[in-house]
């Protein structure tokens, strides 16, 4: 009588492959969740940044008067920013500002902060804002 012994199970190469498969998979599947997780941090960041930069100007002819100034400061310990308020001139040729009294800003806003990883983000913000010519009297 023969005695066959079919082998059942699998061999230690083959579960050594599947387990060199497996840990590949794993470490680009950890890279990928790991960068969406940076990714969004980031998306963080910019938001913050945008709606400070955004506050910033619409305070601009409120809480700093509309003339010629740069002033700076920090929010929430992270966030560095610049309110830079510059005369702007129109094109004489489109619109006379002086018949309508006005004069025209242009203000900046630059928000910037450290990631922590030796790089430096900002973002920058622009508008036109427009204030009533200060007559003689007013100036007194």
């Amino acid at each position: 009588m023969k005695h066959s012994n079919p082998q059942h199970g699998f061999s230690l190469l083959e579960i050594l492959i599947a387990f060199s498969i497996l840990s590949l998979s794993l470490g680009i599947l950890l890279k990928i969740f790991s960068g969406g997780v940076n990714t969004a941090g980031v998306a963080e960041q910019y938001t913050a940044a945008v709606q400070i930069g955004e506050s910033l100007m619409t305070r601009a002819g409120i809480e700093f008067p509309l003339q010629a100034s740069e002033t700076t400061g920090t929010e929430d310990d992270l966030y560095n920013w610049q309110l830079l308020i510059t005369p702007f001139n129109f094109n004489p040729e489109l619109i006379d500002l002086k018949k309508l009294k006005l004069i025209a800003f242009k203000v900046n806003v630059i928000v910037s902060w450290d990631t922590g990883h030796a790089n430096q983000r900002q973002i920058e913000l622009s508008s036109i804002k427009l204030t009533m010519e200060k007559t003689e009297e007013e100036l007194i």
